[in-house]
């Protein structure tokens, strides 16, 4: 499996960060074709004291050609030009591989 992987910073308004994450950003995910699974963690904090993220969430996809394929869509160019608008400066995309021991 392959993730692609959002990582939220702290936002300046949380409140309007959560009305448009939960009401508009994620159903438009949800909608990218081949998207096998969506987990979003609130982050509450760390071992040290306060983080300075807020929010991550993990798309799962077959392998790099359907994550590839997937932003290809529609679906998957309207999510990140949404991702880009309302947290283009507080968002780092990542890509990762499933590791099996």
């Amino acid at each position: 499996m392959v993730k692609l992987i959002a990582l939220y910073k702290q936002p300046a308004d949380e409140e309007k960060f959560n009305e448009h994450y939960f009401n508009t950003h994620a159903p438009i995910t949800k909608q990218i074709p081949g998207l096998r699974k969506m987990e979003v963690t609130r982050i509450v904090g760390s071992p040290m004291g306060k983080s300075e993220y807020y929010l991550l969430c993990e798309m799962y996809y077959d392998d790099h050609q359907s994550l590839n394929e997937a932003m290809k869509t529609d679906e998957g160019k309207a999510s990140g030009k949404d991702v880009m608008k309302f947290a283009g400066d507080i968002v780092t995309l990542m890509i990762g591989e499933e590791v099996n021991d």
